[in-house]
């Protein structure tokens, strides 16, 4: 099995859920049993050519027309055609379109339009839709990425998704409640992605692990013959970390999916409440994972040597599947960004001395803190972890608010922003930190079975002092962390990685991965690496045949020529 996308991924991730979340119930009754039934298969055309996360910029529009209540769908430029949806190139015969909103003469902003592309019988493209796929990319190459163009193409007026925001027939436009309620496909979609990244990453460190325990190279004390790689510290300290990061990512996921339940059941019931706290929270999350899996993922890669390189280790495929969620559904640093916006609102709040903080930012407001707690890695407690890390946090947050204010004095709000950025994006990494140590902790507080506990913690101790000795300055920054503890703190790393080293392999195993998943010779279950490896080579197309036409063509000719000038 391959970690393609199945071809029609988006129909399930995001046609379906967009109906669910932004239909009437009457558009609903129409829309929703015919797309699960697959009557139709759908897409979600949103990125454009010319932008992507802007999506007030985005340039396809939908003005409405009284006349006819219908809305006239187009393309203005070349840059406004839709690009990138998956299933939208050669499968899809309908779309959830965002296109600017345009009644009475007035922008109204992006909105959602359920737009027939195909016809039903003969999948043809309609009369005002030019469409097809994009070509080959990176990865994911079974879906037909596409891109999407209209002429003046109309639909009709009850094809608008109006659970949120309305056009009457008269062209009256009624606003939703909250500008944000139309993300709602987006945070869905961010939320499934932390649980695939973090998947990716735990395959990867699996794969690695379990060959280190294979693979045997060079003695530590001689005549002792050879030890398995994973008994070195070097590769130890490669592949442990990944293994935290794995389990800190999962967690997280499962975390952000039952916030995300609660949000839409809020907003069933009217209360856009946590709306803002589970967008920005989604976004960092989808930043900060991805771009830290596709990292991991590298490193597992290089930890397995030249055979890391072959696509029989499934590393590339891996690597190629991970690496495209650092741009997909939302582009990382801009991710960072819209996270700092809502840090930097209620770091706002808090100088202002008008705080109302969302309890995932309340540490913003929390007295300062003056030195560390930490006195040894082995008693290093959960809330004396989370105390250094929200003041760390914190004073990030504040140092990117205080040169924000200082270059928007000295210039305008957009360039100030412009100029601060380097340190937004440094907050929203922090606060994002923040969030995936107290999960992972928290996760592990409830663990009840003392055999599962221990390994957890180690686990986690690990993650906590990676991320620490990463970002061992702005711990040490103003005396918050001595010297002497942060030494103390990398010598508490390599005790971590003594401990993990014996339950290494069993950690991987319990994600239960099997060959088929994996789809790696390195990683196989029975650890019968080299036979599986000589016959994945046997099996080259190369190997069809004992000599190939180009030795007739090219090499015979040129190696007797060589020949017979000696």
């Amino acid at each position: 099995m391959g970690r393609d996308l199945h071809p029609l991924s988006l129909h399930f991730v995001m046609f379906i859920p967009t109906l669910q979340g932004q239909t009437t119930d009457e558009q609903l009754d129409e829309w929703l049993s015919l797309a699960i039934a697959r009557g139709i298969i759908g897409t979600y055309a949103q990125t454009e050519l010319g932008h992507g996360t802007n999506l007030k910029n985005l340039e396809t529009t939908a003005t409405y027309d009284p006349k006819t209540k219908e809305f006239i769908i187009n393309s203005p430029t070349i840059t406004s055609a839709k690009w990138w949806p998956g299933a939208l190139g050669k499968s899809s015969n309908y779309a959830v379109v965002v296109a600017q909103l345009y009644t009475q003469g007035v922008c109204r902003g992006p909105h959602p339009f359920i737009v027939q592309l195909r016809d039903l019988e003969t999948h043809k493209p309609l009369k005002g839709v030019r469409v097809g796929d994009i070509g080959p990319k990176f990865g994911f190459n079974s879906s037909d990425n596409g891109f999407l163009l209209f002429d003046n193409y109309r639909i009709p007026r009850n094809h608008m998704l109006m659970r949120h925001s309305k056009v009457e027939e008269d062209g009256t436009f009624i606003a939703p409640k909250h500008s944000k309620l139309n993300y709602g496909t987006m945070v869905f979609v961010r939320s499934i992605m932390i649980k695939d990244q973090a998947t990716q990453l735990a395959a990867a460190t699996c794969i690695a692990i379990r060959y280190s325990a294979i693979r045997r190279q060079g003695e530590i004390s001689q005549g002792c013959g050879e030890v398995q790689i994973l008994d070195y510290q070097t590769q130890q300290f490669r592949l442990l970390p990944q293994l935290a990061r794995a389990f800190a990512f999962m967690f997280a996921a499962y975390e952000i999916r039952d916030l995300y339940m609660k949000v839409t059941e809020q907003l069933t019931q009217g209360n856009t409440e946590l709306l803002p706290e589970i967008h920005a929270l989604s976004s960092g999350l989808k930043s900060v994972v991805s771009w830290e899996a596709a990292q991991g993922i590298e490193q597992c890669r290089l930890a397995c040597g030249g055979h890391g390189y072959s696509l029989a280790s499934a590393f590339p495929e891996i690597y190629a599947y991970s690496v495209g969620g650092c741009t997909y559904e939302g582009e990382n640093i801009v991710m960072l960004l819209q996270v700092a916006r809502f840090l930097m609102k209620a770091a706002e709040e808090v100088r202002s001395g008008s705080a109302h903080l969302a309890a995932i930012c309340g540490y913003i407001g929390k007295p300062e803190s003056v030195r560390s707690r930490f006195t040894t890695w082995d008693s290093y407690s959960d809330a004396d972890i989370v105390h250094d890390f929200e003041h760390v946090a914190k004073k990030q947050v504040f140092r990117a608010y205080n040169a924000l204010k200082r270059h928007q004095r000295e210039s305008t709000p957009e360039e100030g922003w412009n100029r601060a950025s380097i340190e937004l994006c440094k907050a929203s990494r922090m606060h994002v930190r923040l969030y995936l140590v107290k999960t992972f902790l928290q996760k592990i507080a409830t663990t009840s079975e003392p055999s599962l506990r221990a390994p957890l913690t180690d686990l986690a101790t690990l993650y906590v002092f990676d991320l620490i000795t990463a970002s061992q300055g702005e711990f040490t920054k103003g005396g918050f962390m001595s010297d002497i503890q942060a030494d103390a703190v990398r010598e508490g790393i390599y005790r971590c990685l003594e401990r993990l080293r014996p339950n290494a392999v069993s950690l991987v195993d319990s994600w239960d991965f099997d060959d088929a998943e994996l789809h790696s010779v390195l990683g196989r279950r029975d650890g019968n690496v080299y036979p599986a490896l000589l016959e994945w080579a046997q099996k080259s197309q190369l190997n069809r045949t004992e000599v190939l036409p180009t030795f007739e063509k090219y090499l015979g000719p040129m190696m007797k020529d060589g020949r017979s000038k000696l």
